[in-house]
């Protein structure tokens, strides 16, 4: 059927409302709307918001199709409530040609579970030398306007100013990993009380704190845009905050991550808590909270890094760093920010869809539920409660934290311009 009749639904947790879709696009919003015609989606008691957005995924493609591919990734995050994805460079090869960046955004477009929109790196290799082809990609089919070494720093200061400046001509933005490498060098988790005790390589704070605060002055400098990935400390948060309130154009994102999970964990020596950057100290994890709400911290991304089996079931050095996120992310902002009171359901939709859709410039995403707007739609069962299987996956990869931990909420049905990717839980 053409139309789909959501009744009932909480549109971003207010009253209950019917939503009418026909085709691509919202048709009517309102209450005792006609059915007729329509296929009914009983939507009592559930939220409804606008498809999630993601700034930050890596889906591995091309180079590392054993951990994630376009079409795993993507199911995963039509899983997760999500319509949108920016896919991260790090692939093999890098994604600093146009020719990478039109193979990673067609794949998107073949397997329609989600749009992927490609960042492109920042310098050749991501080897911090050289910048990429920052116009090309922009120019190319993907356009591309979001540009991110994320894995590896733009330590170089020069570099960093040049990419700021060339960006600036057609609107784009820089993505930092802040990590100051030489501040980090053999480091394995936060450096704190519990890295002394356990003897681990201690990964300071104000290594990304240093680079953040470099790289404000440099936007400001140049009059440009930069975006700082995975935000995870209490001193990177005031940092941010002086900047905005000078006026720089910057914006920070906090992954789902480091607003639950503290370096207390690391003691478990488990490898699927060693992640870049570190878990932090739970006073950290209250700041992150607090600056999410307040609008310091302007986005959610997930940092959806999948590793295969091997890769991370091994001893605690040799391990890969990241987390599997999409289809666990909304139910941890649940848990962390609705249920604490620190965000409704509107300031959800703000950081998870409206929010990085403006950053990421996500054309037809991040939009009002309401007429006329494209039919990228997400409805959220808020009373569930259940543990996290990652045998349920769509993800190639299992490499989450939560695995056995109970969690709030769960995306029954998400809409991709009008046609369903996830029914009743399940994937179409």
């Amino acid at each position: 059927m053409s139309k789909t009749l959501i009744r009932g639904a909480k549109v971003l947790g207010g009253e209950p409302q019917d939503v009418l879709i026909d085709g691509e696009v919202v048709e009517a919003v309102g209450t005792g709307l006609s059915a007729e015609g329509a296929e009914v989606v009983e939507a009592g008691g559930k939220v409804l918001l606008p498809g999630l957005v993601d700034l930050h995924t890596h889906l591995r493609e091309p180079g590392r199709e054993d951990s994630e591919t376009v079409l795993t990734g993507t199911r995963a995050a039509a899983r997760g409530g999500y319509t949108a994805v920016f896919a991260m460079a790090n692939t093999f090869p890098v994604a600093d040609t146009a020719g990478v960046v039109e193979q990673v955004w067609r794949l998107g477009r073949e397997h329609g579970y989600c749009d992927v929109q490609p960042i492109g790196a920042v310098t050749v290799g991501l080897e911090g030398k050289k910048l990429a082809e920052l116009g090309a990609m922009h120019e190319s089919a993907a356009g591309v306007t979001v540009f991110s070494d994320d894995g590896k720093c733009v330590d170089d200061a020069v570099i960093m100013r040049r990419a700021l400046e060339y960006v600036k001509a057609f609107g784009g933005v820089v993505a930092q990993h802040a990590q100051e490498p030489r501040l980090t060098e053999g480091a394995q988790m936060n450096e704190g009380v519990v890295s002394a005790e356990l003897g681990l390589g201690g990964w300071p704070a104000v290594a990304e704190e240093s680079i953040i605060a470099r790289d404000v002055l440099l936007a400001d400098h140049v009059g440009s845009r930069v975006h700082i990935c995975h935000l995870s400390t209490a001193g990177s948060v005031e940092i941010v905050r002086w900047a905005k309130s000078r006026g720089i154009d910057v914006t920070a994102e906090v992954t789902p991550h480091h607003l639950l999970l503290t370096d207390e964990l690391v003691r478990t020596y488990n490898p699927v808590y060693k992640v870049n950057p570190p878990l932090r100290t739970e006073r950290d994890v209250l700041a992150l909270r607090e600056a999410l709400a307040d609008g310091t911290i302007d986005i959610v991304a997930t940092d959806h890094a999948p590793h295969p089996h091997e890769d991370k079931d091994c001893e605690w050095a040799a391990a890969a760093m990241g987390m599997v996120g999409l289809e666990t992310a909304l139910s941890v902002v649940q848990e962390t920010m609705v249920e604490t009171g620190l965000l409704d359901w509107a300031g959800v939709a703000e950081r998870m869809s409206f929010k990085p859709a403006k950053i990421g410039r996500a054309t037809g995403h991040g939009r009002p539920v309401s007429a006329g707007e494209p039919a990228n739609l997400t409805l959220v069962d808020t009373a569930y409660r259940g543990q996290v299987d990652p045998a349920g996956f769509a993800s190639r990869s299992r490499n989450t934290p939560y695995e056995g931990r109970e969690l709030p909420g769960r995306v029954t049905h998400t809409w991709l311009r009008g046609k369903a990717t996830l029914v009743d839980g399940k994937l179409t």
